[in-house]
């Protein structure tokens, strides 16, 4: 019993029982902000009721094909990933893209192989060129 009490305490057992707590809540939001906002709202500029392409069908063989309803859900899904997209993901990475340090770098490339070696490095470990001569010859001459 106590080795499944440590992994039911594991962290990351926890952190993805949050995450999972927190999309379906996060779902649920983005679902209502659908369907009582921006589905109404194209059904106010396209004039109309609220789409709903349900009752449309076809038939073959006996078989009835209920076509409208994955067409109800695709533009759901549409609509949903469009709204998750402009109103959380772009502002988001906006807001995270003002937080961002320039980090210093502390790599160069070795102008002989291109290869990223340390910014105090004389000589490339890979092709083992010196890199003040291959400076040196880069140079124009004086």
């Amino acid at each position: 019993m106590s080795g499944f009490k440590k992994f039911l305490m594991r962290g990351n057992l926890v952190e993805l029982a949050v995450a999972v707590v927190v999309g379906a809540t996060f779902s649920v939001l983005i679902q209502a902000l659908v369907k009582d906002l921006i589905t109404p709202l194209i059904a106010a500029i396209t004039g109309g009721k609220e789409p709903d392409f349900s009752g449309y069908t076809f038939t073959v063989n006996g078989a009835e094909f209920k076509y409208g309803d994955f067409i109800n859900s695709l533009l759901s899904f549409l609509i949903v990933a469009a709204v998750v997209y402009w109103l959380v993901v772009l502002p988001m990475t906006r807001f995270l893209a003002l937080f961002e340090t320039k980090k210093e770098a502390t790599e160069k490339q070795c102008p002989e192989c291109l290869s990223d070696i340390p910014l105090d490095a004389r000589r490339c470990a890979f092709c083992t060129v010196e890199l003040s001569t291959v400076a040196a010859a880069d140079r124009p001459p004086a």
